[in-house]
């Protein structure tokens, strides 16, 4: 049974990652989750350890998950280590003991860190998600992703990774691109059959762009943008629904709260304000 374990931290979308002190005897100045000796099955103790190295009080921790231990080599020894994760609800960290620093960084950037403790990166996935980007041919996006989901709901030699791949999301204003959620890059390289023999290759699907995808490149893809993002008082716009299709117009008002927008029609004998849905207009010429 493992005795020893490294705890990841999230607040929000932000994982935690301490660096060690430069005198410690374990990989002085790395990056490492938070190192622990005990029962990783006693929270109790994790916890301790926790608030220990970092100041967190056990009120603001809640216990997520744990992963299966990994055997990771320690200087000249070797360590089941086991990975668990908790969510912090507050940012405040006091480094100290076995730690000399801090960053609350997005989780897509571990493997940029060139100097961590053993598979940091991988322990991470073991206990939640990563974000990867799969390239596709333009307009079969959601062919790619209905694909995706009939291979993992289906049997055979896929079986064993349906566990590590938790979801599959096609915007439908991406175009050429969709996003997997899963534990790692090498069990969605299987997925679309780009590594192995045993899995045919996925049509209309050329390969993963390389490494995990920072989370702050890919939530502004996730939110849904309001239809009078983008549109200015003053902005020139073409009409491309209703009565009026066709037609050019300025802008005189834009209503958020309603996404609304009130626009004078070029051709009109008599100027008049006309009050259209914002998804109706297509922005031609902005305001300077």
């Amino acid at each position: 049974m493992s005795d020893t374990f490294t705890v990841y931290i999230r607040n929000g979308e932000r994982v935690l990652l301490m660096q060690r002190a430069d005198g410690v005897a374990d990989f002085p100045g790395a990056w490492d989750g938070i190192y622990g000796i005990g029962d990783p099955e006693n929270l109790d103790t994790v916890v301790a350890r926790i608030t220990e190295v970092t100041g967190i009080e056990a009120d603001n921790l809640q216990y997520v998950r744990s992963g299966g231990a990994r055997g990771l080599a320690y200087e000249n020894r070797l360590n089941e280590v086991t990975p668990l994760l908790f969510i912090s609800s507050v940012e405040e960290v006091d480094a100290r003991g076995l730690y000399k620093g801090y960053e609350w960084i997005d989780p897509g950037t571990i493997q940029e860190r060139e100097y961590s403790t053993p598979q940091l990166r991988d322990m991470y996935g073991d206990v939640a998600s990563y974000l990867y980007i799969l390239k596709t041919s333009i307009g079969q996006e959601q062919n790619v992703a209905n694909e995706v989901r009939a291979r993992l709901s289906g049997t055979g030699s896929l079986e064993d990774i349906q566990d590590e791949i938790f979801g599959v999301l096609s915007p439908h204003f991406m175009r050429g691109y969709i996003f997997v959620e899963a534990s790692a890059l090498h069990h969605v390289e299987k997925l679309i059959g780009r590594v192995g023999v045993s899995t045919t290759p996925m049509k209309n699907c050329r390969k993963v762009l390389g490494g995990e995808s920072p989370l702050g490149d890919v939530l502004p893809y996730l939110e849904p943008k309001a239809a009078t993002a983008g549109i200015e008082e003053g902005s020139i716009v073409e009409i491309h629904g209703g009565a009026f299709r066709g037609q050019a117009a300025r802008v005189t008002r834009v209503t958020e709260s309603k996404e609304e927008v009130t626009v004078e029609l070029f051709e009109a004998a008599v100027p008049v304000a006309l009050t259209v849905r914002a998804d109706q207009v297509r922005v031609t010429q902005r305001v300077e």
